[in-house]
């Protein structure tokens, strides 16, 4: 019982959480910093390095839909426990599959469990983040979510090194699972169990009431509304991460090496707001904060879409980095403000999220092939004002204990 816990409890509990977010931040991005040596070991063009992807991709979406199931019939602490390991297997089974077997069907086989235990991790932890929110009273998803930014940044930077000193990517990504697996298993050590969670069969709902529980927030408005309010933030985002080098090369005319400055402003931009992205919404609230970021994230864009200059331009992605930074986060934190069904809503609003990162990219670039990459990103910008209208759904519910703002006490 969440109530009954001491203060150090507290936050080993808040700890415990940042962790599994940073850990599934270094996995994911250890994998992707080795994909061109992937593509060199395994023999393969970029249409098989996009099958692979869209392998991982697809199972996603699977650990999204049972990730509720698994909550309601085990909770989240026993559950993460089982897709961790998942999650940590995939990555390993991966890096063998790419350098041992230096087979494409058992790197594909490590993909699919990456995707499942990610996903259906990505969900867990995210209501066990907003249930430590509750538990404190102030808004800290922003910061969880900054520790998952962080665990990339460790991925990628430890991926960076390991390619430049010739470590083949089955050590490299071995290595990285077994300290995902250490890591959550020491840290879900400190992760409460709940009293929702029923402890023996019979108190366990049956397999269609679970099915029911998990349906019925489609049919709430509320999860719609939040669900754009994530689409236009995921589409803001994810162009950033696929397109903004590009964006940059060959719609401003500039060098790769600058573009992957842009990239990085971007990202130490988001990472920075989100960072100190909870103190703001503590003191205006969750709604205002979503609304005076998505204005900052246009703005952003269009500066950087119309820059008559270089700087101009470096000052737009500062600007949509940072706009762009806690739409997803409070998003989850929305979702979850009832205890009752924090798992399905953030289920249902994570399922939107990731259909933006999953579809946005080959969606734009479609689009962009036929009339150019920047005029593509006035699409970007529409979302994002969408986004911004739809602000008001984030609104905590009654009881919510974070979220409000000061001027709501």
């Amino acid at each position: 019982m969440t109530s009954a816990l001491s203060r150090p409890q507290l936050v080993a509990w808040r700890t415990a959480i940042f962790a599994i977010f940073f850990a599934t931040g270094l996995g994911f991005a250890s994998w992707a910093a080795r994909l061109p040596a992937v593509k060199v070991d395994l023999g393969i063009n970029d249409f098989e390095v996009g099958v692979l992807l869209f392998v991982s991709g697809a199972t996603s979406l699977i650990g999204l839909s049972l990730a509720n199931l698994i909550v309601v019939r085990w909770g989240a602490r026993r559950g993460m426990f089982f897709t961790i390991l998942t999650f940590a297997a995939g990555v390993i089974i991966a890096g063998l599959g790419v350098q041992v077997a230096q087979s494409y069907a058992v790197t594909a086989v490590g993909l699919s469990l990456m995707g499942l235990g990610m996903s259906s991790t990505d969900v867990m932890m995210n209501v066990e983040a907003a249930a430590v929110e509750q538990a404190f009273g102030r808004t800290l998803m922003p910061l969880f979510h900054a520790f998952f930014s962080l665990g990339t940044v460790a991925g990628a930077g430890v991926g960076i090194a390991m390619a430049a000193g010739g470590v083949g990517v089955g050590l490299h990504l071995g290595a990285v699972g077994i300290a995902v697996i250490i890591t959550g298993l020491l840290a879900l050590r400190a992760v409460p169990v709940h009293d929702a969670v029923p402890t023996d069969e019979a108190a366990a709902p049956g397999r269609g009431e679970r099915l029911r529980q998990s349906l019925v927030v489609w049919r709430d408005p509320r999860t719609y509304a939040i669900g754009i309010i994530m689409l236009g933030m995921a589409f803001a985002e994810g162009s950033a991460n696929d397109w903004l080098t590009i964006a940059m090369v060959d719609g401003h005319a500039e060098t790769e090496a600058v573009g992957a400055v842009a990239l990085t402003v971007f990202s130490v931009a988001m990472t920075v707001f989100r960072i100190l992205g909870g103190p703001l919404v503590d003191r205006i609230g969750r709604v205002w904060t979503l609304r005076v970021l998505s204005v900052a994230a246009a703005v952003g864009l269009v500066l950087f879409i119309l820059a008559p200059s270089l700087p101009v331009a470096f000052v737009g992605v500062a600007l949509w980095g940072a706009g762009a930074s806690l739409g997803f986060p409070l998003g989850m934190s929305a979702a979850a403000d009832d205890p009752t069904k924090a798992a399905a809503s953030v289920s249902a609003a994570a399922t939107i999220g990731y259909l933006a990162f999953l579809c946005g990219p080959p969606l734009l670039g479609w689009i962009s092939h036929s009339i150019g990459i920047l005029p593509t990103l006035w699409i970007i910008v529409g979302l994002i004002v969408m986004s911004g209208l739809a602000s008001g759904a984030a609104k905590p519910i009654a009881g919510s204990k974070v979220g409000a703002g000061h001027a709501a006490h």
